[in-house]
């Protein structure tokens, strides 16, 4: 086994990334404002939009203000310490998978659409940009958020490639970090799918404490 500072420094970053994904700030919020647990309520996720469902808004901001931030935090300090693209795409997909299976919550998270979009914002701000106007133009149209999120997560790739023809520096493993991204958010959103075929998917702002 390599043990050399470098190989050292990898796995550290990355082991850094997935713990910092495992914060559960839709549980820690609920709390700080006394709420009931997101896990116990709507759709069970322990996500900003189900924190939503409470009717407390501030605790549902500041829990997508926390998602948000633990993803561009950790793929952002991973940049500035000057990691490869490699390890940076690494950092990327560890802090969303904490997200979505945190070892604080016996690997049963959330559904990382914030985390994404915090990750986004380290990688280029410009792309972050592109796929929030993506979010708000369905969420406005359909008032759906989880087919926002899906739509988000289908163009960000395309997004960061055609950028990277014409502002900035592309990397094909960054790109295939959003890819392996992506697919997670379809994957977990499996069950919105069907609701959204069926008919039966809440909307935005939509009450459902079952």
């Amino acid at each position: 086994m390599d043990t050399s500072p470098n190989t050292l420094a990898n796995l550290a970053i990355l082991a850094m990334a997935y713990l910092l994904g495992s914060i559960p700030f839709a549980v820690v919020c609920s709390r700080l404002f006394g709420l009931q647990d997101p896990r116990t309520y709507g759709s069970g996720n322990p996500g900003a939009t189900n924190v939503l469902r409470s009717g407390n808004k501030a605790a549902a901001a500041l829990t997508l203000i926390g998602d948000a931030a633990k993803g561009w935090f950790a793929v952002w300090v991973s940049i500035r310490l000057g990691f490869s693209p490699l390890i940076v795409s690494g950092v990327a997909v560890a802090v969303f998978l904490g997200h979505l299976y945190p070892i604080f919550l016996k690997f049963k998270g959330g559904k990382g659409v914030a985390t994404a979009f915090g990750v986004m914002i380290a990688i280029q701000p410009i792309l972050a940009l592109a796929a929030a106007a993506t979010w708000i133009i369905m969420a406005v149209f359909f008032r759906y958020s989880s087919l926002a999120a899906l739509t988000c997560a289908l163009f960000a790739p395309f997004y960061y490639f055609f950028g990277g023809m014409l502002v900035w520096q592309s990397h094909l493993v960054i790109g295939a970090a959003l890819i392996v991204i992506a697919a997670f958010l379809f994957y977990r959103h499996r069950a919105n799918i069907t609701r959204l075929i069926q008919g039966t998917e809440p909307k935005i702002g939509s009450s459902k404490k079952t």
